[in-house]
């Protein structure tokens, strides 16, 4: 069974930065799931918006994918030792509130393209004051 746990939420002044960390497990339990082939990543829901996806990461290779809103001031690691992958958050906006949930799924279709990821976590809230 695949677990998500988000830690690192918090309210920031506007232009701090933020790092959001996402520790999983069961992955390699997933029928034919290597722990090297998934992607992880992270989603923001505002209340009264669509959940938005932010950024994903391919465990394999390293690459990672944002989406334009957060280009360059975000940037998503991994730790595969400790499995866990960091969102690191720099000039943060009052746009950037939301809930911020981890992410994972085997296929890159449905987590970046389709934005239906099969897992998530409980997720944990950013809030960015003016």
């Amino acid at each position: 069974q695949v677990h998500l746990v988000e830690s690192g939420g918090a309210s920031v002044r506007s232009g701090g930065s933020l790092t959001l960390s996402c520790t999983h497990s069961g992955l390699s339990d997933i029928a034919g799931g290597d722990i090297t082939d998934w992607y992880l990543g992270w989603y923001r829901q505002v209340p009264g918006k669509e959940r938005e996806k932010i950024a994903c990461i391919f465990t394999y290779s390293g690459s990672a994918y944002y989406a334009r809103s957060v280009e360059g001031r975000f940037t998503l690691s991994q730790d595969i030792d400790n499995n866990m992958v960091s969102l690191r958050m720099n000039g943060l906006k009052p746009d950037d509130t939301g809930v911020y949930y981890c992410v994972a799924d085997t296929r890159f279709g449905e987590i970046w393209i389709n934005e239906r990821p099969e897992y998530w976590g409980q997720g944990t809230q950013v809030t960015v004051s003016s």
